[in-house]
């Protein structure tokens, strides 16, 4: 599995500029009017990891195939979408689609690029996007406690529901707190849970140490996960080859590409981890939630994989490029065979055993 983000914000902030450098595209157009993307534009983009180019080199591999991250560029929402305006149920419907959402900020000022409030203030323009999703699972909520249907519920269920309609009410998102919590909540289409990163769109010289407008940002909202990346320069890079860019990311002092962040936020976010195979004919990476079996991630690679499950022989990344190969860790006292109560570690080379 991957993991797919859907970027949202106001518009004219940045996203489909964002898009395009993201996924080394020109799919999403950049325009300086309110809509401009009407259906969202979807890219997949391989998350390059440097572990998996060396077992691949190692194991002398036919292919070497990256997991992968699906970004969508989601339409500009305005004030009142929650009741159709601007692009209204149309753009709440793609957020539900996602695995988390990237509210992407202006936190730069331009006089060539409108802001749909006339004015810049980040702070706002996310307090707008929390309100809409709280107005649209108020609605959701709602209509599941309708007299009819409160009926179908369990006691417990109409409890539960209860309780989260009062925080809505109360301008709070809706939070998961326990496994009931998450059995119900988690399948009628609630936004407010899903996690989130807020992106502050800041100028090149605001990339380093941000500026009055991100600082607004984190003292609003000092709890979430935040990170600053300029579109722009996201943009010029994606443009360039791999010396290119490597030397003018040296030039402006820049250790870590956008997209990298973005990867690393998203995976800690959404609590996933990443397990190898590697051999002969192929090397490749495997995303998987924090926590799962070795079962459970033998199934990632095929169903069957999981009823079927003997064993696994299971190497550290570190131990498989520093002794070479599964069969030299073997001989060093490395490799370890692991049953089906093994909690698969990141970075692991598994190699698994099942029936026929």
């Amino acid at each position: 599995m991957g993991f797919k983000c859907g970027i949202v914000g106001l518009p004219n902030v940045g996203k489909s500029t964002l898009f395009n450098a993201l996924t080394a595209s020109k799919n999403a157009e950049a325009a300086n009017f309110p809509f401009c993307t009407i259906d969202p534009n979807i890219g997949v983009v391989d998350v390059i990891d440097e572990r998996l180019d060396q077992l691949a080199k190692l194991s002398n591999s036919n292919k070497k195939i990256y997991t992968n991250i699906t970004f969508v560029d989601i339409a500009g929402l305005v004030k009142g979408a929650s009741k159709g305006e601007g692009l209204g149920n149309k753009f709440l419907s793609h957020i539900r689609e996602v695995d988390a959402i990237v509210h992407l900020v202006r936190c730069f000022e331009s006089e060539k690029i409108t802001h749909v409030n006339s004015k810049i203030s980040p702070a706002d323009d996310l307090e707008t996007i929390k309100t809409e999703i709280i107005l649209s699972d108020l609605e959701i909520i709602q209509n599941k406690l309708e007299k009819g249907k409160k009926k179908l519920l369990s006691e417990k269920q109409v409890q539960i529901l209860e309780e989260k309609l009062n925080n809505l009410n109360n301008g709070e998102e809706v939070k998961i707190n326990n496994l009931d919590e998450e059995k119900l909540l988690s399948t009628i289409g609630l936004l407010s849970i899903k996690p989130k990163i807020i992106v502050c769109n800041v100028g090149e010289e605001d990339l380093a140490e941000g500026n009055a407008y991100t600082q607004q940002v984190e003292k609003k909202y000092p709890k979430e996960k935040i990170i600053n990346i300029c579109a722009d320069i996201e943009d010029q890079l994606s443009g360039l080859d791999k010396d290119e860019k490597e030397t003018f990311m040296k030039d402006i002092g820049l250790n870590r590409t956008g997209l990298n962040k973005l990867i690393k936020e998203g995976y800690d976010l959404l609590k996933l981890d990443t397990f190898f195979t590697s051999g002969p004919e192929e090397s490749r990476a495997w995303t998987i939630k924090k926590n799962t079996t070795a079962p459970k991630a033998a199934s990632v690679i095929h169903t069957d994989f999981e009823k079927n499950f003997i064993r696994a022989e299971a190497v550290t990344c570190e131990d498989f490029i520093k002794y070479g190969s599964a069969e030299k860790c073997k001989e060093s006292g490395r490799l370890r065979i692991e049953g089906k109560d093994y909690i698969v570690k990141d970075g692991d080379v598994l190699h698994f055993r099942v029936n026929p």
